[in-house]
């Protein structure tokens, strides 16, 4: 029975347990924090293992800080003028690129020169594959009035996923590019990124909301612009769809959303990066100086951004603490090209993982004896859960949760042995019950008042204290037991005992010595104490009237023998002897009393 109610009450504590930790707010904050981290360490060691590659199709041009040097001293100022942009791409574009992609803002400025400026929009305006970026945020509309952008930028979505809602990719205004470039191109994508709380970028909004319309990101339309030239089926990117498994569909490409319409990137490392151009070689080039560039822009999707470390677009990511943002859009390209984005398993996923890791464990734990095999066993079920979960991320980009499943997992191995142990502590109290009480007295039995004997002579040397037993007899019991029978017997004998522990010490021991005679071992008690106690039970069991099977009463009285230590013996036999004696002399001299 008590088996039962401790099951029925760690099952219920395991219920309760898995439900609080899935409402929890502030839990699974925690939780998601450290999951996090896992994702980093298993993107960390794809990395190291060179399971993934760049795209060769992918070259940036960088503003690095070498870059930013030469532009502070030939021009005298930061930003480059936008005819110097015009140029390179004017250059670049004789070698049929696949795209040009700007992360970078041509929005108006104090510097702005309008000749210049002028020259990006026509060059924009002659080609179709080359992109740039714009930013929305939340200014204060007291501050900046939200403009009204042009119907080409946005892109119609039919949401069929009860899950994506793109709450936190929704926002209230934006800071405009030249007004040119948003008249003359719709080749405008938007550069909003998603941190976690953590601060580290690990996944990138595909479409964000303004002004109830969805505008794709920036490597989303480098992206779908690859796609459209290496596919022979001919797709509508002005009209996108979300199915009802949250993947939204950019062509023959899924892209799974997260819950705020954003995918979550995999991740290419610090060491295997795509090839950087300075931006400066590039203008000595066009400007006619030999440098020693030497590459072919044929067919290849080439993205400016700065990384310099004073323009302030560094980001950290799972690979690295310090990586440019336009290595992020790189990598954003690189996972659509290769339709590689991971895909995070749903919350009921996680929650069922977890259950099945704790039900393998209370199998475990419950089935085997020994605490070392079970605990081994455990813990080899919970690395090998952590191995699948990297090489599901690995081969089928899948990024199944850890740090949830081994939680509970490990909170139901504690549990369970804690379980475990409190039956198996309460079965052996009962087992140790059974082997040192009387069954039919309820008394301890003969073995454990040999064994307290021998320790309360062995204590009482030690500590030089004295102690005292007293043996008795029940007068006439085998007559009795020939008149009422054995039941009656029985019953006198349970009784007699009961009567004998309601009126000792809890520190006193009753035993059942043998048949019908019985003792009781006194600790720290002189002769005369003992005497007088001895003296008491006879009274209480002459006067007590007790109870026969047949309904019947009937009375009977006890002879007692006592002796103490040190003085009646120095070993356990001397004072057993001692107080049988004084026994006998009781029963010799009329019964009912206490011998001397």
């Amino acid at each position: 029975m008590l088996k039962k109610i401790l099951y029925s009450i760690w099952l219920l504590l395991f219920i309760l347990t898995v439900v609080v930790s899935v409402k929890n707010t502030n839990f699974n904050t925690f939780i998601s924090m450290i999951e996090n981290r896992t994702f980093d360490l298993r993107q960390n060691l794809m990395i190291k293992e060179n399971s993934k590659s760049v795209s060769s199709d992918i070259v940036i041009i960088a503003i690095d800080d070498a870059t930013y040097e030469y532009i502070l001293e030939k021009y005298g100022e930061w930003p480059l003028p936008r005819s110097v942009y015009a140029k390179i791409a004017e250059y670049i574009e004789k070698q049929q690129p696949q795209s040009i992609a700007f992360d970078l803002m041509f929005v108006n400025s104090m510097r702005s020169d309008p000749k210049s400026d002028q020259m990006l929009v026509d060059m924009m305006k002659k080609y179709d594959n080359i992109f740039v970026s714009m930013n929305l945020d939340n200014q204060d509309a007291d501050l900046r009035t939200p403009p009204v952008l042009p119907d080409g930028m946005s892109v119609a979505l039919k949401n069929n996923s009860g899950r994506v809602s793109f709450a936190s990719q929704t926002y209230t205004n934006c800071r405009k590019i030249l007004d040119g470039i948003l008249k003359n191109s719709s080749n405008i994508g938007m550069i909003n990124v998603t941190r976690a709380e953590d601060g580290i970028l690990r996944k990138m909004p595909v479409l964000v909301r303004y002004q109830d319309k969805y505008y794709p990101q920036l490597g989303l339309k480098v992206g779908m612009d690859y796609i459209k030239s290496h596919s022979d089926v001919q797709y509508d990117f002005t009209k996108l769809q979300i199915d009802p498994n949250s993947n939204l569909l950019v062509g023959n490409r899924k892209i799974y959303l997260d819950k705020d319409g954003s995918a979550i990137l995999n991740w290419y490392g610090p060491h295997e990066t795509y090839p950087y151009i300075p931006l400066y070689k590039v203008i000595q080039l066009i400007s006619g100086k030999k440098t020693d560039l030497d590459i072919n822009f044929n067919n290849k999707i080439v993205y400016f951004g700065t990384t310099a470390s004073s323009l302030f677009d560094i980001k950290t990511v799972p690979s690295s603490r310090i990586y440019p943002g336009v290595e992020v859009q790189a990598t954003y390209v690189n996972n659509i090209i290769d339709n590689n984005f991971i895909r995070k398993c749903d919350r009921s996923f996680t929650v069922l993982m977890g259950v099945l890791l704790a039900l393998m464990t209370i199998l475990i734990v419950m089935n085997e004896s020994s605490a070392f095999v079970g605990s081994l066993a455990a813990f080899s079920v919970y690395i090998l859960y952590v191995f699948a979960t990297y090489y599901a991320m690995k081969y089928f980009n899948l990024w199944i949760d850890v740090v949830y499943p081994l939680g509970l997992a490990i909170v139901t191995f504690i549990t369970a042995y804690i379980v475990k142990y409190l039956i198996k502590s309460r079965d052996f109290e009962q087992q140790y019950v059974l082997a040192t009480t009387d069954g039919l007295t309820d008394l301890y039995n003969h073995r454990y008042f040999q064994e307290q004997m021998r320790m309360m002579v062995e204590a009482s040397k030690r500590y030089e204290s004295p102690f005292s037993l007293i043996i008795l007899d029940i007068d006439f019991f085998k007559k009795f037991n020939d008149t009422f029978g054995h039941q009656a017997g029985d019953a006198v004998l349970r009784q007699v005992a009961q009567t004998l522990k309601k009126n000792i010490r809890a520190t006193d021991i009753a035993c059942r010595y043998g048949g019908e005679e019985m003792s009781i071992i006194l600790p720290k008690t002189e002769y005369d104490l003992a005497v007088f106690t001895a003296q008491k039970i006879c009274e209480r069991v002459s006067s007590k009237h007790f109870h026969l099977p047949n309904g019947k009463e009937t009375s009977v009285t006890i002879s007692l023998g006592v002796a103490a230590y040190p003085q009646d013996g120095l070993s356990a036999e001397e004072i057993i002897e001692m107080a049988d004696k004084r026994l006998y002399n009781a029963k010799h001299n009329g019964r009912n009393r206490v011998g001397s």
